[in-house]
């Protein structure tokens, strides 16, 4: 206690902070890289005129309030507040498209991630590069403001991502970490920046429209982990601190994309390595040995923090209509005056699953809240389907449930497994889908027939990534690589379970992966249908 009072009070602390989807958390760590107090603040995206946003208000709001929550916490835990912090590393949902004015007015509204709204530059963009740009990425948007002829573009002065915005508004610097860059503009691994090449094709793309920007003018500066991103403002400390207590002058690391953190929260960062992060959405990322040996659309190329291509397969949809699902199952519970924990619900929901029949049943289910652009859909249906002869019972359900979740993924990480015959060595789960003990972990284990490992820090989550890209920064020792820091300095003695895969339960899965892919025409009528 006393080691963690000194190292607050000497500012020998580091700070990190994420946007996801649905929180914004704040983990502050000690010297040792460990959680000493956190914060956080839930938040929701909002559907206004077909476009998933979050407002600028929110925005301040949620990173204020996660702020102040931390500070609460150390105050009632060491009876101290923070005035000052050894480093800052702030990191948020990669991709979208934040664009400003000269005058850094916001020009239209936060489009995020979730929009699949740019089809049309997606696939011009894929065939000028030669090079997957997926509908989510940054210059996919820029590029389909422009096919849609939208006035604000001519205004454009600069470009960014989420977290690459509040980095700017806390420092004043324009730059942003290659992990996050890397999903705004496809990256050259010689240089660790922009692929100039494509620059100048996509400048040639522009030339008839005359803007009075070059492409190369409006995106931030490409960082590496380790490098000074700038120091927090005066502004920026009110900003971050609204109680006015924090001091300024502390430095930033590069601010990153939950891509990123989530490899750095998993040690996933070296080749042979992976991690899948599963909440929200569900992405996997594997460290990849060499370039694929061709395009495909379901697979992204982005890097990590230090600037190794990296393989990842994501898909929009993952626990959102399984969590309503159990959300149904407890207001049933309360309605019949049972204890509703959600904990010990969800517990046993999810253990259920593990009793179902290999292959659930027969019963099928798709958990499209919004889009799957991993199966061409630009909206989604939530959808549960069985035949009269499908064994229905709650573990098959739940399985089901569970196995769809991961169902559009599997359809990414078959590429990569068994086309390009990608080699792992190990692959480690983190997001809320694994809270529940070894559930997840063992149908994930069966849906990519390689062992899936689980750590305790990993239930920390990308917040905690970024204070290690932060720490980082701060502690290396000369010539120190990132895979050794965290190697000696994190992940020592802390490797997590690993659990093989279930031949039953890999067999199971592949027959439910056939009955899936043939009902996407049932998903595909219940979007024309149900509107």
């Amino acid at each position: 206690m006393e080691n963690i009072k000194n190292a607050i009070i000497n500012g020998k602390t580091v700070l990190g902070i994420e946007l996801g989807s649905t929180r914004i958390k704040a983990v502050l760590i000690d010297e040792n890289n460990t959680p000493v107090a956190s914060g956080s603040h839930d938040w929701e995206n909002s559907y206004i005129d077909n476009i998933w946003t979050y407002s600028l208000e929110d925005i301040w709001k949620g990173v204020q309030n996660s702020y102040k929550n931390m500070a609460m916490d150390v105050k009632e835990k060491y009876g101290l507040t923070i005035k000052r912090i050894g480093a800052i590393g702030f990191s948020a949902m990669m991709h979208g498209y934040m664009v400003f004015d000269k005058d850094d007015n916001l020009l239209v509204p936060f489009r995020t991630w979730r929009n699949n709204i740019t089809e049309e530059a997606s696939t011009a963009l894929t065939k000028l590069f030669n090079y997957n740009i997926p509908q989510r990425w940054s210059i996919a948007h820029l590029y389909q403001a422009i096919l849609n002829n939208e006035e604000h573009v001519g205004d454009i002065s600069f470009m960014t991502t989420l977290a690459g915005y509040i980095h700017w508004k806390l420092t004043g610097q324009k730059v942003l970490g290659i992990g996050d860059a890397s999903g705004m503009f496809p990256i050259d691994l010689s240089t660790k920046d922009f692929d100039q090449k494509m620059i100048n094709q996509f400048d040639e793309l522009l030339a008839p429209k005359n803007f009075p920007w070059k492409l190369r003018d409006i995106l931030p500066k490409v960082l590496l982990a380790g490098e000074n991103a700038g120091v927090l403002t005066e502004e920026g400390a009110k900003l971050l601190d609204v109680t006015g207590e924090l001091q300024a002058g502390i430095p930033l690391c590069p601010p990153e994309g939950d891509a990123g953190t989530g490899m750095v929260a998993t040690n996933a960062v070296a080749k042979r390595t992976g991690n899948i992060s599963a909440g929200t959405s569900v992405f996997a990322m594997i460290v990849l040995e060499k370039e694929l040996s061709k395009v495909y659309p379901e697979i992204d190329l982005v890097t990590t923090p230090t600037g190794n291509l990296v393989g990842m397969a994501h898909s929009n949809n993952c626990s959102s209509d399984l969590n309503a699902w159990v959300g149904l199952f407890a207001e049933f519970a309360k309605a019949m005056g049972i204890e509703t924990d959600m904990n010990k619900i969800f517990g046993t929901l999810y253990n259920l699953a593990l009793e179902g029949d290999p292959d659930c049943g027969g019963l099928l289910a798709y958990g499209y809240l919004s889009g799957e652009h991993m199966t061409g859909f630009e909206e989604g249906r939530p959808l549960f389907v069985r035949s009269s002869n499908s064994n229905f019972n709650l573990a098959n359900f739940m399985r089901v449930n569970l196995f769809t979740a991961l169902g559009a993924l599997k359809i990414g990480l078959d590429i990569l497994l068994k086309q390009e015959n990608v080699k792992l060595d190990r692959i480690l789960g983190h997001g809320g889908l694994f809270k529940t003990k070894g559930v997840a972990q063992k149908i994930m284990a069966g849906a990519i027939n390689t062992p899936v490992s689980v750590m305790e820090t990993a239930g920390e989550g990308g917040a905690w990534g970024i204070a290690i890209l932060a720490s980082y920064m701060m502690n290396k020792a000369k010539n120190e690589t990132l895979e050794d820091y965290l190697d000696s300095k994190v992940f020592a003695g802390k490797e997590g379970v690993a659990i093989s895969p279930d031949p039953k339960d890999v067999e199971g899965f592949e027959k439910f992966m056939e009955r899936y892919k043939k009902g996407l025409a049932i998903e595909r009528a219940a979007v024309e249908y149900l509107k």
